[in-house]
């Protein structure tokens, strides 16, 4: 019972909901970074390598022997490196979205975060943690003013 109880715990504390939104989410952004890369980026890539389709490029160690039926008797060895080439491609292309996305959260949470800015809303707590600051200076000033008397 104790488990079900913390299990519970767990997901109204939110924890499992954020999980569940970023794990839809990162699912949805990979079929979004594939068709980029597969539809968008390769194909004007193929045709300045005067249309070399990069997926199936590879290097053949040992080529597949069939015999007179068509049978497959020795299968064919190769490195595929333009599968290679793709996957990295979008390596870069989500790595570099998740910059910029991430870019944009921080200019938008310093923005936030920032009590002088009136342009945004800052949150309570940011709120009153620098109202706390501004009024704990103004307290050191007034004790100093009155020690040096």
């Amino acid at each position: 019972m104790k488990l079900i109880k913390e299990f519970k715990e767990f997901a109204v504390k939110g924890n499992m909901m954020d999980m569940a939104i970023g794990i839809i989410i990162g699912a949805a952004f990979n079929k979004v970074i594939d068709v980029l890369a597969k539809q968008v980026i390769l194909p004007p890539l193929s045709l300045l390598s005067d249309g070399v389709n990069f997926e199936n490029k590879k290097l053949v160690l040992r080529d597949g022997i069939t015999d007179a039926s068509g049978t497959i008797t020795t299968t064919e060895v190769a490195i595929a490196y333009g599968k290679l080439f793709e996957v990295f491609l979008d390596f870069l292309i989500i790595g570099f979205t998740v910059f910029i996305v991430v870019k944009g959260m921080n200019r938008l949470r310093n923005k936030a975060q920032d009590t002088k800015d009136e342009t945004v809303v800052t949150p309570k707590d940011i709120q009153l943690l620098s109202d706390l600051k501004e009024l704990m200076e103004e307290q050191n000033k007034l004790l100093k003013s009155n020690g040096s008397k």
